[in-house]
């Protein structure tokens, strides 16, 4: 591919992840995402013969590659700034849409494709495994058991996620600080 190409065709992953995290996995189809990324219907199919179960599965690995990212940077100064970076990363999602657009991973988790394909399922299930693994190494590196570590950083990915659920519901960030202030005193009792 050429680099025009690759542009391209990142636009169409990125822009499906948007569409996802807004309005699901089966309310998004590829002839919106052409719309939506102003890319002609049929280069979408070129890049993504699979269809939109190829176009799921990329979006939640590329939204999974940004967060854990993310996660890896804060985490390198600690699991108390990797956990406040996580959760300022879903507040400013949620802020700057509105509180229409939540984790694109956690759509396509919960969704049941028509085709039947789990690839996307299957991205969900590594991202969401990813970021634990970040979380429970740095809880790790601070002397923290294997076993709780995962435990712990377990518990962060998913209440973060059912917070970012429960805020977009809810139209408030409510949720999102308050899951944040019980998960810091959580990770202040295992740090010790």
């Amino acid at each position: 591919m050429n680099g025009g190409d690759v542009d391209a065709r990142a636009r169409m992953v990125a822009g499906a992840a948007e569409m996802i995290r807004r309005r699901g996995v089966n309310a998004t189809s590829v002839r919106e995402l052409a719309k939506h990324t102003g890319a002609p219907l049929g280069s979408t199919y070129h890049y993504f013969p699979g269809g939109k179960s190829q176009l799921a599965a990329e979006a939640v690995r590329w939204a999974d590659d940004r967060t854990a990212r993310r996660l890896t940077e804060a985490m390198a100064a600690g699991p108390a700034e990797g956990l406040a970076a996580f959760l300022a990363m879903w507040r400013e999602i949620l802020v700057d849409s509105d509180f229409q657009a939540g984790c694109p991973v956690l759509a396509v988790a919960v969704e049941e494709l028509a085709d039947g394909d789990s690839a996307p399922r299957d991205a969900a299930v590594f991202a969401f495994g990813n970021w634990t693994t970040i979380l429970a190494g740095a809880l790790r590196t601070q002397g923290v058991s294997p076993h709780r570590a995962t435990g712990t950083a377990t518990l962060i990915v998913a209440a973060v996620e059912g917070a970012v659920a429960m805020s977009r519901a809810e139209r408030t960030n409510q949720p999102l600080d308050t899951v944040g202030e019980q998960l810091r005193d959580v990770l202040a009792t295992v740090l010790g």
